[in-house]
């Protein structure tokens, strides 16, 4: 018997569960095992979008950047038939999250992968922009350093330039506003930057404007889910 392994999407804002469609929940109740990012919000999430999902009827494991005893539980799993749920923290798994370490052991084992539509946040962001959706490249987190952060800022610049294509970034939501500071600081007048802030939830901000047009505004992103575009093509 194949092994099919499903990738759940997950709601990005708690209140927005109508962001999920609704055979999400046929999907995880042919499910046996569910590996999760965060076991704790995973449950909660499906006791909101189900009540007849028995959550304890599920064997559950964190995938904590997958271990290799993660790992080997999971291919014990394959081997015997089980239907597999991944779980994201937020969006959707295999998407700036570590569940794509246990797809890639999943296509290796030859198991049938259902990737499931659900919100990402890179997307939905991209899509809002009104940056460039054909060329782009997601670069997850920059430098800590603000020395290597600022080198950084200006390769990923030129390279927008170069090859016209929006660059996306995220940063510990705690330091989005020394991020935007250091992006204010480094990139000439004319690029674009786009601030896209708790999509999806009721205080959804998404706008795009220049560096001077950004210098003029007043913004405080502490400790907001952002995701951080730029276009200097």
């Amino acid at each position: 018997m194949n092994s099919n392994i499903f990738l759940i999407p997950t709601v990005l804002d708690e209140s927005a569960l109508q962001t999920i469609p609704p055979y999400i929940i046929d999907a995880v109740k042919a499910c046996q095992v569910i590996f999760a990012e965060n076991e704790r919000t995973a449950r909660r999430f499906l006791k909101a979008i189900c009540k007849d999902i028995i959550i304890d009827d599920y064997t559950w494991y964190t995938i904590h950047k997958t271990e290799d005893e993660v790992i080997a539980a999971f291919q014990q799993h394959i081997k015997e038939g089980k239907n597999i749920a991944i779980m994201s923290e937020a969006g959707c798994p295999g998407i700036a999250d570590p569940g794509q370490i246990l797809v890639a052991v999943a296509q290796q084992m030859n198991a049938r992968i259902h990737p499931l539509v659900g919100p990402s946040s890179i997307l939905l962001a991209l899509m809002a922009s009104g940056m460039n959706g054909q060329q782009f490249e997601f670069l997850g987190y920059l430098p800590i350093d603000v020395q290597e952060r600022t080198k950084a800022i200006v390769a990923l610049e030129q390279n927008s330039h170069k090859k016209k294509s929006t660059q996306l970034f995220i940063e510990t939501p705690y330091r989005n506003n020394q991020l935007l500071e250091t992006l204010l600081k480094t990139c000439k007048p004319n690029t674009r930057i786009c601030i896209a802030s708790e999509i999806t939830s009721a205080n959804e901000y998404i706008k795009t404007k220049t560096v001077a047009e950004w210098k003029q505004e007043k913004l405080d992103l502490h400790k907001k889910p952002v995701i951080f575009l730029l276009y200097a093509g």
